[in-house]
C-alpha cells in the first residue's frame, strides 16, 4: 500500500534558544500549509517547495502569562489557526496575504523556454506566497487545554476541568453553555435505558478527542483511559442530546484517531497496541474489528517494551494509519490492520556492526498532500540541551523531517483492480512491474504457459515462441520500470493524485490537481490536457484536446468509475450507479466513440454517505456458476456490481428470476439490461478486490474466482465450485465457497491463470559504514538506512487446495490442482501443502482429532511428481518429523522400490539417505547396491561415483550422511568417453628393416579435461573396497558379454576403473569373443559405424571432379584381386552421420583445407618415412589429414624391386579413397583405436582383430599377427581367432559383401596365421604381457621378430595405421598407464 522511499529530508528551523525548538505539527485541511508550534512561536511552512513563509514569536511578557503554546488547530477554510497554551488561553490567529501580487519565492527560468508564456492560475501554483500572521483574538478557559478539534463552523475544545466548549471561530461562545461530561449518560449501546450510567467522577475529564464526520459523533479518551463514543442525539449539540456508548474492557487508552471512509476509531493503549473499533449499524455500540499490534515472533526482543503508543494518524485517502509508541519508533499498517513497515528491527535498529540504534522518537507529526510526505517533529528537538554547545552537530538541531512515501495505485483509484499490473505512484514518478512495453505489445495467450526466466533459461523444453506477457515480464526481476511524470504537468497540477494503466501495460494516465496527462510506454512521450468537469473518452492516438473527446454530461459529480469490457460503470455522489457503453463508430477517415446510458439504479437506501464507499466494480461473478443458469453463454458477462461500503462488500446480482430477454428479440442497438436484485453482504473487512472478466476453459476456477484483500485476516477467494464431468449439479451443494488464506506480502495485484500474487516490499540499505568518524556517526545517513521498494511475488495454490481438502472437497481440489498442473512451479506447491501440514501437526501439542496430512497425501499420489515431492518435503524438514511423515506417505524403503521401477534414480538416491537415517546399515546398504546397479546399468555415472563414496561411508562409518556433490560440472553431451588429463598415448610401429629410432610415428591426443573421477586409494584394501570392486567387475563382465564396447568404454573412463588389470585377468574368461559376427554387427550398431557398400558393376566417383582430395589411407596389398568398383553409397552414409556425435562433421565430406578444418581435438602428425636404402626408394608426397578424415597419418607408397605390385593405378587410389568415405564419425574412431589400444596391452587378441575388422585396416591385422608370431600367445586363443576369422569370412560371403575386398586384402596374413596355429605351440613358452616389464625386456624380441616372414607379412610401406603399438612403445606406455593409476591421475568424463 504504502512504502517508504530513499532517506528522510529535513528541513532546518531558524537557530534559536531551547523555547523556539519545534514541538508540534499540524497541516491544514488542504495540506498546503503547515502549522508548526515551538513552545514561544508559530510558524507557518508551505509544502512544495517546503519552505518556512512566516514566524511569529511570542514576547516574553505575554508568554509568561499565556504560557508555552500546546496545540494548534486550523480553521476549514485556511484563514485562521487556534493555538491553546499551557495556562488555557485559546490564542486565535488571523493569516492574510500581504504585498498585493507579490510572492515569497518565485521560479526563475531562462528566457525562451515554454514555461514563460504561462498557464493561467500559473503564479498560484508556483510560487510561495507571502503571508502575515496577527494574533486577532484571545479567549481564557480558566482551565487547561487538552484537546482541540475543529468541527465545522465551530471549535470543539476540552479541558482539565472536565468541561466540553463548543467556540464559534470568531472567538466567541454565542451564549452557548460549556458541556459537563459528568451530566452526559454512557451505556454499552445505544438500545438499552436512555438513562445510561454516568461517569459519576468529579475528576474525569477528557484526554484525547477526534470528530468522525461520517458517525457524526466524536471518539474521545479520558483520562483514566477509558475510551468510548459521544453522538449527538439530535441536531442540537446540548449536554441533554448528547449520548455516549462506551467498551467495558478497555481502560488504559491513551490517543485517538478516525478513519472516516472506512468507519474507524484507532485508540492507542498503553500497553503498546492500537485497538481498532467500529460502531455496529443497528445497536449503536462500539465492537472491536482488530488490533494492530507487533507480535513476539516478528520482533521477539521490543514487541512488549514499545511503551504507550503515543500517536495514531490515518493517511488522507484514508488507506493506511501510522503509530508511534513512547519509547520510539514509527510503524505503517492498512486499513484493517496488515503491518507494512516497522522501524523497530532490521536495519532501522541495528547499525552495520550489530549494535543498536537508539530509535527515532516523534513528538508530532502530519501527513502532507496525497500522503506523500510524513512531516515528523522528532524527540531530540526539545529535549536536547546541548545545543549550544554542539551547534556543528546538524541533527542536534531543532528540525522536521520529512519522510517520503510511494503509494499503490489501489489506495486511490481502485478500479484499477481489474489489471494484472502493480502501479504504483510517487510524487513525481510512477513504478511499473511489467516490462518494456516492446516485449508486450502481445497480450497473454491463455494457452501458453509462462515461465520463470530463470527456468526458461535452463529447461531445454522450453520454448521460447509462445512467451506470453507471464511471469517472465511479471516476475524476471526485482527492478521497476520507473517512468518520470512530466514536468510540465506536474508545475502546475501537483499533487498527482490519480493514475491508471491499461490492460497490456502500454499506456499511463496521471491526473493531478486539473485535467490530466497520458503517456505511452511505447513512444515514451507525454500528452496533456485540462478540464475535468465532464465524463469524457479520448482517442489514444489523437493530441488530448476537447476537439477530439467525445462528451457526456453526468448528473451528478462522479466520484468512482470502473470498466468492464466496453462498459464504465460510474459512481456519483447522489448515490445512485449508472452503466454506460462504449462503442467504437467509424465514419469515414475519423474513429469516433459513441457512449449511451444503459441502465441507472440508486442507492440511497443502503448507502448512508457517498464518501464511504470505496470501491465500485462490474464484475461477471454471481452466485449462480454458469451450470445452472437458463442461458449459459451469458455466464462471463457483466452478472453483478460489487461495492465496497466502507470494507464491507455488497453484491447486487442481476435478477433472473423474471422473464428473460432473448436476444433475437430484442433490437441489436438497444441492449437491454435484467434489473438487479437487492443486495447481499458477502465480506467484511475488505480492502481491495481483484476479478477478471477474461474466459478459460482449463482454469475457470481460477478465472471465475473473486479474490479479496482483507488485510491483518489475509487475502479470501470466493471460488465456484464446479460439478465433474459436467454432471448435474448437486441441489444441496453451494455453488460458490469463500475460503480464507494467508500470504506473507501485501497484494497488489493477482495473477488469475497463474496462481500468483504479486506486491512490493520495502528493503533497507546501510551506509553507515561510509561515515566512520564520530561526528559523522549523527547524520541522517546513519542514523537512517536507505529504503527501496522491490517487487515481490508469492503462490497462493497450496492454500486453495488445503482449504478445500479440510473441507472435504478433495475432488474439486483435483480439478483445480490438475488444470494448474502445467505450471513450472506446480511441483513446489505440492512440496509446500505436505511441509505445512506436516509442521503444523507433528509439532502439535494436543492430539488432532482429525488430522489432514493423511488426506493430503492420498491427494498428491493423484500426481506423478509424488515420490519427489515426499522426498523434497522430508529432506527439508527435521529429522524428528520424519516418523510421522512417513507413517502418512507410506514406508520409505517401498517408496525407494518405486522409484527404482519408474526408473527415477535421483530420486531413490534421495530415499536412500532417508533409510540411512531411518533404518539401520545393513538395509541401507542393500538398497544403496540396487541403486548402484541400476545406476551402472544406465550409465548415470555421476550418480555412481556418489554411490560409491556412499558404499564406502556405510562401511567405513566415517559420515552419518552421504558426502556432498561435487562442484565440478558434469559435460553436457553424452555418451563419449574422453581420455585422460595431462596424458599422451604414444601410438607407434616400427617397420621392417626401418631401425625405429629412426622411423617413429607420434601422435598426442589432447582431449577435453572432465572432473576427476579419481579412484579411491588402493592401499586401504577393506571389505568395502573389495565390495564394490566386486560389483564394477560384475557390470565389467556383463558389459563385455553382452558385446557393449562402447559402454565399457564410458564406464572405464568414468569411474576410473582399471580395465586393463581385469581385462589381462579375464581373457580367457569374460574378455574372449565367442563369436565373431555378432560382435562385429554389435560394434557397428555401437559405434554408427556404417556397414561397407555392396560394390555395384559402374563406377561413377564423385572424386573425379575434383572436389574431394583422395588424400586418405591407401590400403595396400600383395593381391593381384582387383577390388575396383567400390562405389559409396552417399546416402546411407550421411544417415550414418547424422546420428554421429559432431553432428555437422562428416566422415569425408569436406574440401581438405590445412588452414581452416584443423580442429582443436587433434593435430594431425606429417608422416616422412626414412628408408636405410637412402634416395633409392621413391616417396610419395606426404598430405596433411583434417579431422574429418580417418585418423591416419599420409598417403604414400614406397615402391620397392621385390614388391612391384604395390603401385596401385590412379582409378583404383580413387575408389579406395571412396571406401574410405564410408567410415563412422571421427568421435567412434577415437573411441574404438582407444579400446583397441587396451585390449592390445591387456593381450585380448581377439577384440583387437574384431576392432581391426571393423576398422578396414589392414595393418592393424597385420601388427596383430606379428604379435601372435613374436610372442608365445595362448593356443585356444589362436584357435579362437581362427575359427572366428573363418565365420566372418563365411558371413561376409553371404550377407555383407562389402566386407569381401577387405578380408581378401588380408587373406594373405590370415593364411600365414592359419599354418601357424596348425604347429604345436609349447605352452610354457607364454609369458603374459603384464604392466611390470620394461621396455629393455621386450627390446630383443621384437629384433628377433624380424625375419623374411615379417617381411612378408608386414610390407615396409605398410605404416599408416595409428593404431598400432611398436612393443618398445607399448610397453612403455603400458607402464605410464599403470603408473597414472596408482597416481590416481586418470581423470575422465563423458563428452
Amino acid at each position: 500500500m504504502y512504502f517508504l522511499s530513499g532517506w528522510p529530508k529535513r528541513l532546518l528551523c531558524p537557530l534559536g534558544s531551547p523555547a523556539e525548538a519545534p514541538i508540534h505539527v499540524q497541516s491544514d485541511p488542504q495540506r498546503t500549509f503547515f502549522a508548526v508550534l515551538a513552545p514561544v512561536r508559530l510558524s507557518i511552512w508551505y509544502s512544495r517547495p517546503s519552505v518556512l513563509i512566516v514566524t511569529y514569536k511570542e514576547p516574553e511578557k505575554s508568554s509568561s502569562q499565556f504560557g508555552f503554546y500546546k496545540q494548534a488547530e486550523w480553521r476549514p477554510d485556511s484563514t485562521m489557526i487556534a493555538v491553546s497554551t499551557a495556562y488555557g488561553y485559546i490564542l486565535f490567529f488571523h493569516i492574510t496575504s500581504t504585498r498585493g501580487d507579490k510572492y515569497l519565492y518565485e521560479p526563475v527560468y531562462p528566457k525562451g523556454s515554454p514555461q514563460m508564456k504561462g498557464t493561467p492560475h500559473f503564479k498560484e501554483e508556483q510560487c510561495a506566497p507571502a503571508l502575515n500572521l496577527e494574533m486577532k483574538k484571545i479567549l481564557d478557559l480558566q482551565a487547561p487545554i487538552m484537546s482541540l478539534q475543529s468541527m465545522l463552523e465551530d471549535l470543539l475544545v476540552a479541558t482539565s476541568d472536565g468541561l466540553l466548549h463548543l467556540i464559534h471561530w470568531e472567538g466567541m461562545t454565542n451564549g452557548r453553555k460549556a458541556i459537563n461530561l459528568c451530566t452526559v449518560p454512557f451505556s454499552v449501546d445505544l438500545q438499552s435505558s436512555r438513562a445510561g450510567s454516568f461517569l459519576g467522577f468529579a475528576d474525569v475529564h477528557i484526554r484525547d478527542m477526534e470528530y468522525c464526520a461520517t458517525l457524526d459523533g466524536f471518539a474521545v479518551v479520558f483520562n483514566d483511559g477509558k475510551i468510548g463514543f459521544i453522538t449527538p442525539v439530535s441536531s442540537r449539540f446540548t449536554a441533554e442530546q448528547l449520548h455516549g456508548v462506551w467498551p467495558q474492557d478497555v481502560v488504559d487508552g491513551t490517543c485517538v484517531a478516525v478513519n472516516n471512509k472506512y468507519r474507524l476509531m484507532a485508540f492507542g493503549c498503553a500497553s503498546g497496541s492500537v485497538q481498532v473499533y467500529t460502531i455496529d449499524n443497528t445497536t449503536g455500540a462500539m465492537l472491536l474489528s482488530h488490533k494492530l499490534e507487533l507480535t513476539a515472533k516478528q520482533y521477539p526482543d521490543i514487541w512488549n517494551k514499545t511503551g504507550a503508543v503515543k500517536l495514531v494518524r490515518w493517511s488522507p485517502d484514508n488507506s493506511v494509519v501510522i503509530v508511534t509508541w513512547e519509547n520510539g519508533g514509527l510503524s505503517l499498517w492498512s486499513v484493517f490492520g496488515a503491518q507494512l513497515i516497522c522501524t523497530l528491527g532490521g536495519d532501522f535498529a541495528y547499525r552495520s556492526d550489530g549494535t543498536k540504534k537508539d530509535p527515532l522518537k516523534i513528538n508530532s507529526m502530519s501527513w502532507g498532500a496525497e500522503g506523500y510526505h510524513l512531516w515528523v517533529i522528532s524527540g531530540f528537538g526539545a529535549q536536547s540541551t546541548e545545543i549550544e554547545s554542539d551547534s556543528k552537530s546538524i541533527v542536534k538541531q531543532p528540525g522536521i523531517l520529512l519522510f517520503q512515501f510511494i503509494k499503490s495505485v489501489l489506495t486511490v483509484n481502485p478500479c484499477m483492480s481489474n489489471q494484472e499490473q502493480v502501479l504504483l505512484q510517487g510524487e513525481d514518478r510512477l513504478y511499473l512491474n511489467c516490462g518494456e512495453a516492446s516485449q508486450t505489445q502481445h497480450a497473454r495467450g491463455s494457452s501458453a504457459h509462462p515461465e520463470h526466466k530463470a527456468a526458461a533459461a535452463k529447461s531445454p523444453f522450453a520454448d521460447s515462441g509462445v512467451e506470453s506477457q507471464g511471469l517472465s515480464t511479471l516476475l524476471g526481476h526485482r527492478h521497476w520500470h520507473v517512468v518520470q511524470i512530466s514536468n510540465t504537468y506536474l508545475e502546475s497540477n501537483w499533487p498527482i493524485r490519480f493514475s491508471a494503466i491499461d490492460k497490456l501495460g502500454q499506456n499511463i494516465a496521471v491526473v493531478g490537481k486539473f485535467g490530466f496527462a497520458h503517456y505511452s510506454l511505447l513512444t515514451k512521450k507525454w500528452k496533456l490536457f485540462g478540464n475535468i468537469t465532464q465524463l469524457r473518452v479520448y482517442l489514444r492516438t489523437s493530441n488530448l484536446d476537447n476537439a477530439f473527446a467525445h462528451i457526456t454530461k453526468a448528473q451528478a459529480e462522479t466520484l468512482l468509475l470502473s470498466v468492464f469490457r466496453d462498459m464504465v460503470i460510474v459512481f456519483r455522489a447522489d448515490c445512485s450507479i449508472c452503466l454506460y457503453s462504449i462503442e467504437r463508430k467509424s465514419d469515414g477517415p475519423t474513429t469516433t466513440a459513441g457512449i449511451q446510458v444503459l441502465q441507472e439504479v440508486s442507492m440511497s437506501r443502503y448507502i448512508p454517505h457517498p464518501f464511504l464507499v470505496v470501491s465500485v466494480t462490474l464484475t461477471s461473478v454471481s452466485t449462480e456458476n454458469g451450470i445452472t443458469l437458463k442461458m449459459p453463454q451469458q455466464a462471463r458477462d457483466a452478472e453483478s456490481i460489487m461495492l465496497n461500503l466502507a470494507g464491507q462488500l455488497i453484491m447486487m446480482q442481476r435478477d433472473r428470476s423474471g422473464p428473460q430477454i432473448r436476444e433475437k428479440d430484442s433490437h441489436p442497438n438497444q441492449r437491454k439490461l435484467l434489473p438487479f436484485c437487492p443486495p447481499v453482504v458477502l465480506a467484511q473487512s475488505v480492502e481491495n478486490v481483484w476479478t477478471t472478466c477474461r474466459a478459460n476453459k482449463q482454469k475457470r476456477h481460477l478465472l471465475e474466482a473473486l479474490w479479496l484483500s482483507c488485510g491483518g485476516a489475509g487475502m479470501k477467494v470466493w471460488l465456484p465450485l464446479f460439478p465433474r464431468d459436467h454432471r448435474k449439479p448437486h441441489s444441496f451443494l453451494s455453488q460458490r465457497i469463500m475460503l480464507p488464506f494467508h500470504i506473507n506480502i501485501y497484494p497488489l495485484a493477482v495473477l488469475f491463470e497463474d496462481a500468483l500474487v504479486l506486491g512490493a516490499v520495502n528493503d533497507t540499505l546501510l551506509y553507515d559504514s561510509l561515515y566512520t568518524r564520530n561526528s559523522a556517526r549523527e547524520q541522517l545517513e546513519v542514523l537512517f538506512p536507505y529504503c527501496v521498494v522491490e517487487r515481490t511475488s508469492q503462490i497462493y495454490l497450496h492454500h486453495i487446495l488445503r482449504q478445500l481438502l479440510v473441507r472435504n472437497l478433495g475432488e474439486q481440489a483435483l480439478l483445480l490442482a490438475q488444470s494448474c498442473a502445467a505450471l513450472p512451479y506446480f511441483p513446489h506447491v505440492l512440496e509446500l501443502m505436505l511441509h505445512e501440514v506436516l509442521e503444523e501437526e507433528a509439532t502439535s501439542r494436543e492430539p488432532i482429532p482429525d488430522p489432514l496430512l493423511p488426506t493430503v497425501a492420498k491427494f498428491i499420489t493423484e500426481f506423478p511428481l509424488f515420490l519427489q515431492t515426499v522426498v523434497h518435503c522430508a529432506r527439508k524438514t527435521e529429522y524428528a518429523l520424519w516418523n510421522y511423515l512417513f507413517a502418512a506417505v507410506g514406508n520409505p524403503k517401498d517408496l525407494f522400490e518405486e522409484c527404482l521401477m519408474a526408473q527415477d534414480l535421483d530420486t531413490a538416491a534421495s530415499y536412500l539417505i532417508i533409510l540411512q537415517n531411518m533404518e539401520v546399515p545393513a538395509v541401507s546398504r542393500q538398497h544403496a547396491t540396487l541403486l548402484f546397479n541400476t545406476a551402472l546399468e544406465q550409465g548415470k555415472w555421476d550418480l555412481c561415483r556418489h554411490m560409491i563414496r556412499f558404499l564406502k561411508a556405510i562401511g567405513s562409518g566415517e559420515s552419518e550422511t552421504p558426502p556432498s556433490t561435487p562442484t565440478a560440472q558434469e559435460p553436457s553431451s553424452s555418451g563419449g568417453f574422453e581420455f585422460f588429463r595431462n596424458r599422451s598415448i604414444s601410438l607407434s610401429q616400427s617397420a621392417e628393416n626401418v631401425p625405429a629410432s629412426k622411423f617413429s610415428l607420434q601422435k598426442t591426443l589432447s582431449m577435453p579435461s572432465g572432473p576427476s573421477g579419481k579412484r579411491w586409494s588402493r592401499d586401504s584394501d577393506c571389505a568395502e573396497n573389495m565390495y564394490i570392486d566386486m560389483m564394477l567387475w560384475r557390470h565389467a563382465r556383463r558389459l563385455l558379454e553382452e558385446v557393449r564396447l562402447k559402454d565399457l568404454g564410458c564406464f572405464a573412463a568414468q569411474l576410473g576403473f582399471e580395465l586393463i588389470s581385469w581385462l589381462c585377468k579375464e581373457r580367457t574368461r569374460a574378455a574372449r569373443v565367442d563369436n565373431f559376427v555378432l560382435a562385429l554387427k554389435r560394434l557397428h550398431k555401437d559405434f554408427l559405424w556404417p556397414l561397407p557398400i555392396t560394390p555395384a558393376s559402374s563406377v561413377s566417383s564423385p572424386f573425379k571432379n575434383g572436389k574431394y582430395r583422395a588424400g586418405e589411407q591407401l590400403l595396400k596389398s600383395q593381391s593381384v584381386d582387383p577390388f575396383l568398383n567400390l562405389e559409396m553409397d552417399a546416402g546411407v552414409s550421411t544417415v550414418q552421420r547424422s546420428q554421429s556425435w559432431l553432428g555437422s562433421i562428416g566422415p569425408a565430406h569436406h574440401e581438405i583445407d590445412t588452414a581452416s578444418s584443423h580442429g582443436p581435438q587433434m593435430q594431425d602428425a606429417f608422416l616422412s618415412p626414412l628408408s636405410t636404402k637412402g634416395d633409392e626408394c621413391s616417396i610419395g608426397s606426404a598430405t596433411d589429414l583434417t579431422e574429418s578424415s580417418s585418423m591416419v597419418d599420409g598417403d604414400w607408397t614406397m615402391v620397392d624391386e621385390n614388391f612391384s605390385t604395390l603401385s596401385l593405378t590412379q582409378s583404383e587410389l580413387e575408389h579406395i579413397s571412396m571406401e574410405l568415405a564410408s567410415k563412422g564419425p571421427h568421435k567412434s574412431q577415437v573411441q574404438l583405436r582407444y579400446l583397441l589400444h587396451m585390449f592390445m596391452e591387456a593381450g585380448c587378441l581377439d577384440w583387437c582383430i574384431v576392432i581391426g575388422l571393423i576398422l578396414r585396416e589392414s595393418s592393424v591385422i597385420s601388427q596383430i599377427l606379428l604379435l601372435i608370431q613374436s610372442s608365445e600367445v595362448d593356443g585356444e586363443m589362436l584357435q579362437n581367432i581362427k575359427t572366428g576369422l573363418h565365420a566372418v569370412d563365411r558371413w561376409a560371403s553371404t550377407d555383407c559383401p562389402g566386407y569381401k575386398p577387405f578380408l581378401n586384402i588380408i587373406k594373405p596374413q590370415v593364411q600365414k596365421f592359419s599354418e601357424l596355429t596348425e604347429e604345436q605351440v609349447q605352452p610354457e613358452a607364454f609369458q603374459p604381457i603384464t604392466a611390470g616389464k620394461t621396455p629393455e625386456h621386450t627390446g630383443p624380441r621384437a629384433e628377433e621378430s624380424r625375419g623374411p616372414s615379417g617381411h612378408g607379412s608386414l610390407p615396409q610401406g605398410e605404416v599408416g595405421g595409428s593404431g598400432l603399438v611398436g612393443r618398445n612403445e607399448e610397453d612403455a606406455a603400458r607402464a605410464e598407464e599403470e603408473e597414472s593409476f596408482q597416481d590416481g591421475t586418470y581423470d575422465c568424463s563423458v563428452s
